[in-house]
């Protein structure tokens, strides 16, 4: 068999199951049977998302290869009949396909393992027959479901290769689909992808840390007022990031379902830039306050603001000038070219999936 994975995430879990996945199949389908486990890197969802287009896809490839299972995982969020859809399975051909998000963000290692285990031995294993002796045409995985509910079967065409449809739907299914997609995009890799932003914001750290003006507001304002402060700065940071690069998505169907996945993949946006904000602040507070502590003098600080430089001060000067910094960011960050951010803030399948829609729009 061959576990078939999108770059970047997905094949670095297709890779670590690898390891162990051949022991588990053996031992969880009994009879005897032992499972050859090859993992295949390649972008199989280019140019497209459309389930039915992307099990073609994995069937031809299959039989080019001469696999008996192939399971397919990418790291974009899919959709079918207006649901997202978790997997979709062809026990005629021996396909998979899984879609990493709907798993959600937290254990996404086990419980993709346990999907992959659940679809190959519901793959391998014998079709269920009915009265009359024909095989039915959509097989239960019951332990697949109960340990991934809110997931439960969809919808599928009669002409679709798919025989058989997981899907997560309601506000909880929402909510997983849109922390599996934060995930995927890894927010902490906003942080080293924005250097000119950031540069910017240390820079502007270190000269407001030494200016008296910035020590006299920091000493008058009261711990509500630092915390709308920091609000702004960050609300700032990540509005200026979304419309200077252009991540806002602007879905040119007018339905229903268009609208819906423009809401999830915005959604998905501002979460992953603002962790990503949210990371650098709290990075520029530790720096601001070792640079603090480093070039300032108590006399100078008690002369000018007529208050002692004790441990409260340097934590209140520390906060105010991380939010000054912020700011000081966001205008360094009109340096990085819009590459660069997207590069940043999404992953590679995202990525090539929002370029083709722009492409689309233009």
């Amino acid at each position: 068999m061959a576990l078939l994975a999108d770059p970047d995430a997905p094949t670095e879990i297709a890779q670590r199951m690898a390891r162990i996945l051949p022991t588990r199949l053996a031992d969880k389908s009994g009879q005897g049977r032992q499972f050859d486990v090859e993992v295949v890197s390649e972008p199989f969802t280019a140019g497209t998302d459309d389930p039915p287009t992307l099990m073609r896809r994995i069937m031809d490839r299959g039989s080019a290869e001469g696999w008996d299972i192939v399971v397919a995982l990418t790291d974009l969020p899919l959709h079918s009949h207006g649901r997202k859809l978790v997997v979709d399975l062809s026990h005629e051909h021996g396909l998979a396909l899984l879609s990493l998000p709907p798993l959600g963000g937290l254990r996404l290692q086990t419980r993709a393992r346990r999907a992959v285990e659940e679809a190959v031995l519901s793959l391998a294993g014998p079709r269920a027959t009915g009265a009359e002796g024909p095989p039915r045409s959509q097989p239960l995985l019951g332990p697949f479901v109960s340990r991934l509910a809110p997931i439960h079967p969809g919808q599928v065409g009669e002409e679709e290769t798919a025989d058989l449809r997981y899907v997560v739907s309601g506000p909880r299914g929402y909510l997983r689909v849109l922390v599996g997609m934060v995930r995927a995009n890894r927010p902490w890799r906003l942080v080293p992808g924005l250097s000119k932003a950031l540069a910017a914001a240390l820079a502007t750290g270190a000269v407001a840390t030494v200016n008296s003006t910035i020590w006299n507001l920091a000493e008058s304002l009261s711990a509500p007022r630092l915390v709308i402060a920091t609000v702004g700065s960050v609300a700032l940071m990540i509005g200026w990031l979304i419309v200077d690069a252009q991540l806002w998505h602007r879905s040119a169907e007018v339905s229903r379902e268009a609208r819906q996945r423009a809401t999830l993949y915005n959604a998905s946006t501002v979460m992953t830039v603002g962790i990503g904000v949210l990371v650098c602040y709290v990075g520029l507070i530790v720096v601001n306050l070792v640079w603090a502590l480093f070039i300032l003098n108590d006399q100078v600080f008690a002369s000018t603001t007529r208050t002692p430089l004790h441990a409260a001060e340097y934590w209140t000067l520390s906060w105010f000038v991380a939010s000054v910094a912020t700011v000081g960011g966001a205008l360094g960050s009109g340096l990085e070219s819009d590459e660069a951010i997207r590069a940043a803030a999404y992953s590679k399948r995202e990525q090539e999936r929002r370029r083709i829609l722009q492409d689309d729009v233009d």
